[in-house]
């Protein structure tokens, strides 16, 4: 069974809401009502034979429940095109676990699922910052943000209230409310046409390089820093600045090896050279 869901899923999910919305509403709504003894005889051919075609009828002749739950989900501000998928995601999970034998018909049992599959939906896409975690907190947030359209803000005691109502604390009631009060700010959004003007958060962010004293002071310390770095090079003698130059310098650096057969030494002698030079070189920019 778990093979014929997931092809099951695929294919509605290519047949999902995409293009015209209205187009798929109309469409789903144009799918015939299944009559109890046939929604009982679709449903257990697909439990007990695993029959792909009896599910796919199933899920299409209740699509148009799923829109007109979805529909009541709009408030949040997300598209209904999304709402509706997720909400066919849960349809499909019901008509999964769906028994004929309850005497139960699959629209009563499927409104469970296609809520619960919204409600994450939501939960997960309302805001960038988590608002509901637990339980009882999910229970507040639908039910705080379904008042809110005809309550203002709630009172001390309308807050008690829904507190024990819904077994959470008080504080958790007032947070809950400032979170559905607030809305996210878009970091960094692009404006509709190119004559538009969008001022967002990140343009008012310093750059690490705003600072001309920052940029005058490091271009000093660098010019400083080169030009002790040749007086000190010139310190040294032929080889030991060949050396250097070989090793830290050049574009393409040699070993130690290469420079000892340059020079007819061995590499741990070129090593020696090189560490004395660097401590002399220190001890020429230090002072």
């Amino acid at each position: 069974m778990t093979n014929a869901v997931a092809t099951l899923k695929n294919d509605l999910v290519l047949a999902g809401p995409v293009g015209s919305l209205e187009a798929y509403i109309q469409a789903v709504s144009a799918i015939p009502v299944l009559e109890k003894e046939e929604e009982q005889a679709l449903a257990r051919r697909f439990r007990e034979q695993d029959d792909l075609d009896a599910a796919r009828k199933l899920v299409l002749a209740h699509l148009r429940f799923v829109v007109h739950i979805a529909k009541g989900y709009t408030g949040y501000g997300l598209p209904l095109a999304d709402l509706v998928q997720e909400g066919n995601v849960g349809l499909m999970k019901a008509v999964k676990r769906f028994d004929p034998d309850y005497d139960v018909r699959l629209v009563s049992f499927a409104v469970h699922w296609i809520r619960a599959e919204i409600h994450e939906f939501v939960l997960r896409n309302w805001r960038i910052v988590k608002v509901a975690t637990t339980k009882a907190q999910r229970k507040l947030f639908f039910n705080l943000r379904k008042a809110k359209k005809s309550l203002a803000w709630l009172s001390h005691d309308e807050t008690l209230a829904v507190a024990e109502d819904l077994g959470v604390t008080p504080r958790e009631v007032t947070e809950m409310e400032q979170r559905l009060s607030s809305r996210d700010a878009v970091f960094d959004p692009m404006p509709e046409s190119d004559d538009d003007q969008v001022y967002t958060p990140v343009a008012y962010l310093p750059s690490p390089d705003a600072d001309p004293a920052t940029l005058v002071e490091r271009s000093d310390w660098n010019e400083d820093s080169t030009s002790r770095m040749i007086d000190a090079l010139e310190t040294l003698d032929e080889r030991s600045r060949d050396i250097l130059e070989c090793r830290w310098l050049a574009e393409k650096k040699q070993t130690l090896h290469e420079l000892a057969d340059k020079y007819g030494v061995s590499a741990e002698r070129i090593r020696q050279i090189e560490a004395n030079a660097i401590k002399k070189l220190r001890t020429a920019m230090a002072a």
